[in-house]
């Protein structure tokens, strides 16, 4: 959540506003400027950054002690910018545990779970995994459901730098109106001409297009102006738009607080980057490692000694009396231990820190029993808690967005149908302690929880689908289909006739049409 500053901020443009007669244009430019250059989606773009490789360590430069006392770069010198991104590690681990494996979504009404399975298909598995990632490395993301140009329901994923929200509740539930701002690249020819920033407003009444050279100064409406959110097309190729009741931007927060991950990771992994290209540094370079010293060369004033020092490796001093002139070296040793043990320290703390798993944590070593691997998956399944919970009344908004279209195209009417949404967490497992503790919960629990446990089973309801037809199959082929058939339909088993024990067909028509040895 943006902090009381940005809060306090924007109470102050809305009481100078109604003070001076600000006009809605320009509140407007005022509340994305300020979002524009707050901490807060400075953080985001952080978050993002650093996920795509994109860190501090880019920028290192090798400095030393000047003449004047101030720092001096030094060019001359090796300057290894090495990235060890355990951040985009844990981004990952985090996003696969929660919806590494496709949502499942269970109701009784089975037309309603057909047709929710064919909206949440491979291709919204994908976004999902898209959202969760945007999540953690912003604190927010944002879902948009809208419709392709083949007319089928689709869903645009916004990250959470691109979007300014207007909330009607502090618990950030509610908007009243959102702002997504993008920049896009003009191009003349081959060069980069310049960057152009585009504004959507999106509100109950449907999008508002903006355009700004800077961002949030001087708006100017562009083409088209306005849109609904739906446009329908009557025969006559006529269009007619139409809005939600609601503005279709659903929130998706890895936490309550919107906080994003790099919060909580970004100065171990600055520090991890440092520690590794310094090592690099001092094994790429001779004069950290053999410093020469000129006996009787002239002496130098300290700010010199130390820039000498760090470009050429050489010291210079003068002997009592100064008569002897030589070389000799100084032998600096670089310990590789000491290196190896802080980063190990760095990298089980950003794990800890942003609750992580050690893959290679030694409760994993031989064969781990499943309490071993779950005493592992404690901090990040705490976590993904969370997570979830947020993701659940996220995915109870998008329900709405979805059975609205449903009930529009004819596939019906299942407002007020229960529907129950499962994230089947991607978890490590030991699979015959857990196919064993479902052999000892049968008859306990029905065939379809067991079945949903089941390590090797990804869709329990098809599942289930291929028991049902291979029970009848094995039926069929040993002839107990028909007999139970023939019972089910009132008939008699022959094994029953009373004047037939042994099976014969005493006194009845047998398959040639004899009746007691008659024509």
């Amino acid at each position: 959540m943006f902090d009381f500053s940005m809060i306090d901020n924007i109470n102050r443009i809305i009481r100078e506003g109604a003070q001076s007669c600000m006009t809605e244009r320009e509140f407007m430019e005022k509340e994305i400027s300020l979002f524009l250059s707050s901490p807060e989606r400075r953080m985001m773009v952080d978050g993002y950054r650093y996920y795509t490789g994109e860190q501090e360590i880019l920028q290192k430069k090798r400095t030393a002690i000047g003449e004047d006392g101030k720092p001096v770069v030094l060019h001359n010198l090796p300057n290894s910018r090495l990235e060890d991104n355990q951040y985009r590690k844990m981004v990952i681990q985090k996003t696969n545990y929660l919806v590494g494996k496709p949502i499942t979504f269970r109701s009784d009404n089975k037309a309603y779970a057909k047709a929710l399975g064919k909206v949440f298909n491979k291709a919204f598995a994908r976004k999902i995994k898209s959202v969760a990632k945007h999540s953690l490395n912003e604190g927010i993301c944002w879902i948009f459901p809208t419709y392709n140009d083949n007319g089928t329901l689709d869903f645009r994923v916004f990250p959470g730098y691109e979007v300014c929200p207007g909330w009607k509740d502090a618990e950030h539930s509610v908007l009243e109106y959102a702002y997504r701002i993008y920049p896009i690249r003009l191009f003349e020819g081959k060069n980069l001409e310049r960057i152009l920033w585009k504004v959507e407003v999106y509100t109950e009444h449907g999008i508002d297009y903006f355009e700004s050279p800077t961002g949030g100064i001087s708006l100017t409406p562009c083409e088209p102006y306005h849109q609904d959110y739906l446009m329908v097309s009557d025969e006559e190729g006529n269009e007619t738009g139409y809005n939600w009741s609601k503005i279709p931007l659903i929130p998706f927060k890895s936490n309550d607080d919107e906080i994003p991950l790099i919060k909580s990771a970004k100065s171990l992994q600055d520090a991890i980057n440092t520690i590794l290209s310094n090592f690099c540094d001092n094994m790429r370079e001779d004069s950290r490692n053999t410093i020469l010293v000129l006996l009787n060369y002239d002496g130098q004033d300290l700010g010199e000694f130390r820039e000498n020092l760090a470009t050429y490796g050489a010291v210079k001093v003068n002997s009592d009396n100064g008569t002897e002139g030589g070389v000799s070296t100084l032998q600096v040793s670089v310990n590789a231990e000491n290196y190896k043990a802080i980063i190990e320290i760095l990298k089980k703390a950003i794990i800890e820190n942003c609750m992580g798993y050690d893959a290679k944590d030694d409760r994993l070593a031989g064969s781990p029993n499943q309490m071993n691997i779950q005493s592992m998956y404690n901090d990040i399944d705490l976590d993904a808690n969370n997570m979830e919970t947020e993701f659940q009344a996220s995915m109870e908004q998008l329900l709405w967005f979805v059975n609205a279209h449903l009930a529009n195209t004819g596939a019906g009417d299942f407002t007020g149908e229960t529907v129950e949404v499962i994230f089947n967490r991607d978890m490590m497992m030991n699979e015959t302690d857990v196919i064993n503790n479902i052999r000892n919960s049968e008859g306990i629990l029905s065939d379809e929880t067991l079945i949903a446990q089941h390590p090797w089973v990804t869709d329990p309801q098809a599942e289930m689908k291929r028991l049902e037809k291979q029970k009848q199959e094995n039926m069929e082929q040993y002839g107990f289909y028909d007999d139970l058939h023939q019972k089910a339909a009132g008939g008699k088993d022959p094994d029953d006739d009373p004047e037939g024990g042994d099976g014969s067909r005493t006194g009845k028509e047998d398959k040639s049409g004899v009746k007691d040895g008659k024509q």
